[in-house]
């Protein structure tokens, strides 16, 4: 484990080494977050980026990191993530992979890409759910 690194990521010898994610992670102690899956909605509560898997990913990880801090974590806390893409293109899994990827250095938890039928909102075509470890409150702070 790093000094600024809150998880152990596993790379067992063996495996394919040059996989872009790690195949587990370790948790420390700390507290346990779980999101629901952060959708492309806008403040309006409207998808954004109808047909665009770019915006769409972008806004979602936007999302997710927004949730993730108002629960005291970061992408740097991120244990596991499930990407969710309704396409049946590998092409559109690599490209909203990518993003994701990006998002997430110099990080990169293990994660689940799957291409799914269809999504919750009209024309939403990207979701992410994340499993994180806040850290511990200080010993000074006062108790939720």
């Amino acid at each position: 484990m790093t000094d600024d690194l809150h998880v152990d990521f596993v790379r067992p010898a063996g495996l394919y080494r040059d996989a872009p994610y790690a195949y587990a992670a370790v948790a420390p102690s700390g507290r346990l977050v779980f999101t629901a899956g952060a959708c492309p909605l806008g403040p309006d509560g409207e998808v954004v980026g109808a047909g665009d898997l770019g915006v769409q990913t972008r806004q979602v990880v936007d999302n997710l990191f927004a949730t993730l801090a108002a629960a005291g974590a970061s992408a740097r806390d991120v244990l596991k993530t499930t990407v969710y893409v309704a396409t049946s293109s590998q092409d559109d899994l690599v490209a909203v992979w990518g993003v994701v990827k990006a998002a997430f250095e110099p990080y990169d938890p293990p994660s689940t890409l799957l291409g799914v039928a269809v999504l919750g909102y009209n024309a939403q075509l990207v979701e992410i759910e994340a499993v994180a470890l806040a850290p511990a409150p200080s010993e000074s702070a006062p108790s939720p």
